[in-house]
């Protein structure tokens, strides 16, 4: 097949105004002998207004979103079937959305980078003949190395997308789950953030009074910070160790790859800090889709949730995973010296 398409395509060579007009800010109106939101008011604000361009902001924009009112209205749907506290539902809709949405996208995932792991001899064999073939007209035509090299790779390329076209496996694909599960996570952030900060464009204020008692254990105002940063730390930690794990599955890593990785390593770092600025919801948030997001990354691991989810088995593939990251990540953080 390899020749037949080769020599088919070896043929074909040759904003601060803003702020103004709408006037002094008001203190939101609070009922006879209630509590004042423990967030303060300086964090509010710069929620507030981080779109920095007042009401035109794009922050502005995104908060009064369909995406986001549509996030506002699975969250209050979730409370009312369920009647959970607030902190009960959003871990409720967290795993909810997870196990619905985002664990069938990680499986397709996981199927298509199998397919295309197991295309891997047959593009080797492949570039090995092409090869062949392009020194042989290079040789016969004189041409320059240069000119060969493009050959050769122009001509690859469209050999490995027939096979991808053929085994319905483009790489691209596998990127799906990225296209949806980051918007979700961004628009499930912004409706706690408005409904944490009386902003929801639906029954906001009430939530919000809801939210300054809806939490547990030691935050029991979600709509404020969490002082004793314990969310934000564990938010850091369960994020490095999902990155750990993922590093720890490659047998050899390119330096792109190690690059790559050190880059989200120090973004789990640097979402320690930024955790402990927003309201203890979205935190909770943050870290119920971190849990889930580690539970699915060692689920997924399973030879026969693999089978289930009819995934190609690979040379790669591991019939003792958990074992063999005990053993990897015992060999790298522990027995060192």
């Amino acid at each position: 097949m390899w020749r037949r398409l080769s020599s088919r395509f070896l043929r074909l060579f040759p904003l601060p105004e803003q702020l103004e007009a709408r006037g002094p800010l008001r203190a939101p109106w609070l009922a006879p002998g209630s509590k004042p939101s423990a967030l303060p008011a300086r964090a509010i604000a710069s929620l507030s207004a981080a779109g920095a361009g007042g009401a035109g902001g794009w922050y502005e924009a995104l908060a009064a979103s369909a995406p986001v009112a549509g996030a506002e209205a699975v969250l209050l749907g979730a409370h009312s079937a369920t009647g959970l506290p607030w902190w009960g539902s959003i871990l409720f809709t967290t795993a909810a959305l997870r196990g619905a949405v985002t664990l069938p996208l990680a499986a397709y995932q996981h199927y298509i980078l199998a397919k295309v792991e197991n295309l891997q001899p047959e593009i080797k064999s492949i570039a090995k003949n092409l090869n062949l073939e392009v020194a042989v007209r290079a040789n016969q035509l004189g041409w320059s190395k240069n000119v060969a090299r493009l050959t050769f790779q122009r001509n690859l390329r469209r050999l490995v997308s027939d096979l991808y076209v053929r085994d319905n496996c483009h790489p691209f694909k596998a990127t799906l789950l990225v296209w949806i599960q980051l918007p979700m996570w961004i628009f499930i952030s912004v409706a706690l953030r408005n409904f944490s900060t009386g902003a929801a464009h639906s029954e906001g204020a009430s939530v919000q009074e809801q939210f300054a008692t809806g939490g547990v254990l030691w935050f029991p105002d979600l709509t404020a910070l969490d002082s004793t940063w314990i969310l934000p730390i564990s938010v850091g930690v369960i994020n490095l160790l999902i990155i750990e794990i993922f590093a720890m599955q490659k047998i050899t890593i390119s330096r792109f790859q190690l690059y790559i990785t050190n880059f989200l390593r120090a973004i789990s770092v640097l979402m320690i800090p930024i955790a402990a600025t927003v309201p203890s919801s979205i935190v909770l948030y943050w870290l119920c889709s971190s849990i889930m997001g580690l539970s699915q990354n060692l689920l997924l691991r399973s030879p026969r949730f693999r089978q289930l989810c009819r995934i190609p088995l690979t040379q790669s593939d591991s019939f003792t995973p958990y074992k063999d990251l005990f053993t990897a990540f015992y060999a790298k953080f522990i027995s060192r010296k």
